[in-house]
């Protein structure tokens, strides 16, 4: 990884492990069959970080017809699995009501349930568990250039190391055909249409755990998702994107298009001034020359090259829901010269710190196991790291150093040790997500620490 785990598209996501409900519109129905089954395996694997979230469909009649979105719900409700989740509904939502945050003049809706994730501890979990596995994880370590030796590649990779390799695996993102064409000199077998999705994040919207899906007159959709309990997560724009991905920013343009399409619906005006916090990612999607940018296709392709040796495959597009079956896949596709691998095994496998059977017994267990330390804490740490929160709470004590709001000493270095953090925002940002409430002068501290304990 040339930066930290998860830097770049991974933690800039809708926070969402979905089938995609959406995507019927475009008869991608393999796809959500693939991601409906993969929410359900996602949900048994990691459910300190994946959790059930109702959303309401407020119906708008000259925007898609009851009839359509019933077919669209009951398609979304038996393509995949549903062992877990309950099925979809359609309600009354009660203008009238004070409580009721949308305006008076949506009577009518539906409800569906898809899972929620901390996207970045899913990148994090996955790098533990290969690395609990064997594997050497290498963060801030940049691909430079490989050639082809017939039976291996030899790699350059920074800082100024050499590795050799029987296959690569080109997995880099927005950055796929820059690995194809300048690192490895070879000519691309695909495209890539790279489209830019911009989230803001402001206090509350309305109170309880449910979110909002909303549909839009350009026939887009927009998310507004319960975040951190004191928040609310507004996504995404679909607008095409050229130039340097690292240099990626939100536009006046995109907050303005979320502010607008959130007051078409909820009663408490929202304006750019009550943005607290944004990010937009970088989506490396397949390019299937479709015009719109809301219709590319979310599924991936696998480009396998084995031509002059040793194989190369490259991974086109693909979704955050999908990623276990895609390397599954990708492994398959490259078990011909890889003579030692065993058999699928992912599917029945736990991430790092899910062997949890319900989450909430478990927090109460953590609880009473822990006394001295403070509810909302294990409650944190038990969404963040699962089982595995045992082990960093081996350094507690009562005269723990805190550091800045929500983060001790001890937390701090089970980051370092244990899952490559090095900078603040790593802390901060990817690993904890307590950055949302840290003021500059919180920053500052944490960074003094870190550079007297790395």
């Amino acid at each position: 990884e040339m930066d930290d785990l998860a830097s770049a598209t991974s933690s800039k996501s809708t926070k969402l492990i979905h089938g995609g409900l959406r995507y019927l519109e475009y008869y991608e129905f393999m796809l959500v069959r693939k991601a409906l089954n993969e929410r359900e395996i996602l949900l048994k694997a990691a459910p300190h970080i994946v959790q059930p979230l109702k959303f309401i469909l407020p119906h708008e009649a000259h925007l898609r017809p009851k009839w359509m979105i019933r077919l669209g719900l009951f398609l979304y409700d038996h393509l995949g699995k549903r062992e877990r989740l309950p099925g979809s509904k359609q309600i009354r939502l009660e203008g009238n009501d004070p409580d009721n945050p949308l305006y008076p003049r949506f009577t009518d809706g539906f409800t569906y349930y898809d899972c929620t994730v901390d996207d970045s501890r899913l990148v994090v979990l996955n790098a533990l568990g290969a690395k609990d596995r064997g594997a050497s994880i290498l963060t801030r370590t940049k691909f430079i250039s490989a050639r082809n030796e017939g039976d291996h590649w030899r790699a350059k990779i920074v800082p100024g190391h050499e590795v050799t390799a029987k296959v690569i695996v080109n997995a880099a993102g927005p950055w796929v055909v820059d690995i194809i064409n300048d690192g490895l000199s070879l000519p691309a077998q695909n495209r890539l249409r790279l489209v830019k999705g911009s989230h803001i994040i402001v206090p509350k919207l309305f109170d309880g755990k449910d979110a909002y899906i909303l549909q839009n007159k350009d026939g887009r959709i927009i998310f507004a998702i319960p975040y951190r309990r004191d928040y609310t997560l507004i996504g995404t724009t679909d607008v095409p994107f050229e130039g340097d991905p690292t240099l990626v920013r939100i536009s006046t343009e995109e907050i303005d298009y979320l502010c607008h399409h959130i007051n078409a619906y909820f009663r408490k005006t929202l304006t750019p001034d009550d943005v607290i916090s944004h990010y937009a990612g970088v989506r490396p999607l397949f390019d299937d020359a479709t015009e719109k940018a809301s219709a590319v296709t979310r599924d991936y392709v696998l480009a396998l090259r084995e031509d002059g040796g040793a194989p190369l495959l490259s991974i086109f597009g693909g979704k955050i829901t999908t990623y276990r079956e895609l390397a599954e896949e990708a492994l398959n596709k490259l078990s011909g010269h890889l003579p030692h691998m065993g058999v699928n095994w992912t599917a029945q496998a736990r991430l790092p710190g899910g062997a949890i059977s319900d989450m909430d017994d478990f927090i109460q267990a953590q609880q009473r196991q822990y006394p001295n330390i403070e509810p909302a804490l294990i409650t944190r740490y038990a969404h963040r790291y699962g089982t595995r929160m045992d082990v960093m709470l081996k350094a507690w004590r009562k005269d723990a150093h805190l550091i800045g709001p929500g983060l001790y000493d001890y937390e701090a270095t089970y980051l370092i040790n244990q899952e490559w953090a090095t900078t603040p925002e790593d802390i901060l940002w990817r690993r904890t997500k307590l950055g949302l409430t840290w003021s500059e002068d919180d920053v500052q501290s944490l960074e003094g620490w870190l550079k007297s304990h790395i």
